[in-house]
């Protein structure tokens, strides 16, 4: 083994960085999902750490990180920058560490880690951005969707690189350490709160129906949606709609797709009858 540790340079680094952020689901497939995007993130390690002569080292070193894998992109860069650490060692002697404890760390953090990212960026930040800059686009303001996608893309890049310098600088027991620490359990039950919050606002102020049903009656008109849903609830129907939506593509698995093609669709036909 040798004593000095070879370190990879800041400008490999960075291009892994970019090459796991752009392209972690390339060539994304059932047998090995993000396998082969995580190759393609640490290709810059490998010919840094490795001479080009060096025919066996980066064979061996390409197949190591060509295996099953799957994680949230953006937190996962964690596990990106910590296995070019372990590479950094592995290429100074520590052939153990390629065989033994690498597979285990990434196995073990993949799952975890995939967790906490969809639950903040799907549960928090996604719906937090879209309560700011829906009301632009609704008033017709282009300046809407270019806001969110801005600002949404920024988070994330700047998500994901500071995610990629801990799993780089800290190692694996900062982020077990982090992971056990019963931080992010506290912080994955807020953000599902604050994503309900948020995505009711957002059903309230966005989510629109009602219905036109009148009844004359010997005691009058007698209309359902004031007197009955409104009474009960105001926007009832919208959370009713919400909640139905979320059910067939939550619990029976209704592809996006076909949910939009079905309200499209159901729109048409309950407004030519008179009922909404």
């Amino acid at each position: 083994m040798s004593d000095e540790i070879k370190r990879v340079p800041a400008k490999a680094m960075h291009k892994s960085f970019w090459n796991w952020l752009v392209f972690a689901h390339s060539c994304y497939n059932y047998e090995r999902l993000q396998g082969t995007g995580f190759l393609y993130a640490m290709c810059p390690i490998i010919d840094a750490l490795y001479a080009k002569d060096d025919v066996e080292g980066r064979r061996k070193a390409m197949q190591r990180h060509t295996a099953f894998f799957n994680t949230e992109v953006r937190l996962g860069g964690a596990i990106v920058g910590l296995t070019a650490a372990m590479e950094e060692r592995i290429a100074a002697g520590e052939i153990e560490l390629a065989d033994d404890l690498m597979p285990s760390v990434k196995y073990g953090l993949m799952g975890p880690i995939a967790g906490v990212g969809d639950t903040i960026i799907q549960a928090v930040l996604s719906p937090i951005l879209l309560s700011l800059c829906i009301g632009l686009a609704m008033d017709g303001n282009v300046a809407g969707p270019l806001l969110y996608l801005a600002m949404f893309v920024a988070l994330l890049v700047v998500m994901g690189r500071h995610s990629f310098q801990l799993g780089y600088k800290k190692g694996d027991e900062a982020i077990m350490g982090l992971l056990e620490s019963g931080l992010i359990n506290k912080l994955i039950t807020a953000a599902g709160i604050m994503g309900c919050t948020v995505m009711g606002a957002l059903v309230a102020n966005y989510v629109s129906l009602s219905t036109t049903i009148n009844l004359e009656l010997t005691t009058g008109a007698f209309d359902l949606q004031a007197d009955v849903f409104d009474a009960i609830m105001p926007k009832a129907l919208p959370l009713a709609l919400a909640l139905f939506v979320y059910w067939l593509m939550d619990k029976r698995g209704v592809s996006a797709l076909r949910m939009m093609a079905y309200l499209i669709f159901g729109g048409i036909v309950l407004g030519y009858l008179g009922i909404v």
